[in-house]
This record gives structure tokens, sequence and C-alpha cells, in this order.
């Protein structure tokens, strides 16, 4: 790998671990070039400023759990099954990379993020919608906008993912369990 391309990174961990434990709007761009052991001013030679760094680190979040999603539709079994092995691949993210499942479930960035990291967002949404219309066509999800039931199940799923990354659930806990179960609850029929 190239020097720029291993600056790039350090600056981008730097920035993910500031942007999740101090926020966005505290961190400074000394602060990240610090972090990452690189004069300030070389932030700009791989980014165009803090907000499009913000930007970078929420797309490949949003890309990883698009990924994950689309590989839970993909999966054998039944929709519930699929949910469940999306839920805990999210809850492992959480603890294997805290700061990548923070970025894109927890923390809320509003106007910072540009289109193209909305449109990443949504891809999500759409992966996630169209597991769950598979659900109401074999009749195990309630009827509704499954859009409204992906926000509901993610909301409740939210909780578990903002206790592992708390540290006060393990993935394996029977919190994460009775969350994923009662994210399930919250939809089926």
């Amino acid at each position: 790998m190239a020097i720029a391309d291993l600056t790039r990174q350090r600056l981008i961990r730097a920035a993910l671990e500031l942007f999740t434990t101090q926020g966005y709007h505290v961190t400074t761009t000394g602060q990240i070039a610090r972090k990452a052991g690189v004069a300030e001013g070389t932030i700009y030679k791989h980014f165009e400023s803090k907000q499009h760094l913000l930007n970078e680190l929420y797309r490949g979040a949003a890309r990883w759990a698009a990924r994950a999603a689309e590989e839970a539709d993909g999966a054998p079994g039944a929709v519930r099954e699929r949910l469940q092995t999306l839920a805990q691949r999210l809850v492992t993210g959480a603890t294997q990379d805290p700061a990548v499942v923070q970025i894109f479930f927890v923390d809320r960035h509003g106007a910072v993020l540009d289109e193209k990291s909305r449109e990443a967002g949504r891809e999500f949404s759409t992966a996630l919608e169209r597991l769950l219309a598979r659900g109401k066509s074999d009749g195990v999800i309630r009827a509704g906008a499954a859009e409204v039931w992906a926000g509901v199940w993610l909301a409740v799923l939210r909780q578990a993912l903002e206790r592992v990354l708390a540290r006060d659930w393990g993935e394996n806990t029977s919190g994460v369990r009775q969350s994923i179960d009662a994210a399930w609850v919250a939809i089926s029929r």
C-alpha cells in the first residue's frame, strides 16, 4: 500500500474515532491530524473538508450495512431467520467495529450529509424493506408499508446496538436476544 493510502487510512480511523467519541461538531481538523500523526494540512490533500471526511465515513458504514442486509435477504430460510441473521450481523459489527455501527445507526448527522451519503443510507433501507416485503408476501409481516415496518424493526434493534456500543451488553447476552425477538414481534402477524 502506498504511503498516501496509509495516511488516508490513518486519517479515516482517527476521524471515525473522534467523531464517534466527541461528536462531529466538536472535533476539529487539528485533533484529527494529531490523532493520525500528520500535519493538519495533510487532511486537505485527501479530503475537501471535515464534512467531506464525515460523508466518506458515513458512506463506508452505509455500504457495509447494505451488504449485510442484501446477504441476509439472499440467505436461505424464512424471513424471520434472515432478519435474525441481519440483526446478529449488525450486533457483531457493534462489537468488532463499534465506530462504524455508531456513525451509521446511532449518530444523527442531519444537514451535514450530502446527497451521495443519503443515497448510500437509502440502499440499506431499500435492502431491508425488500426483505420485509418478502415477509409481507409470505403473510408473516403485518399489513402496511414495508418502510414503516423497517423503521419499527430497526428502532427496536437500535436499543440493542446502543447497549452493545456502550458495552452494557455483549453480543450474545439475553438482552440482545430479547431485542432481536422483540423486533420480530413488533412487525410480525
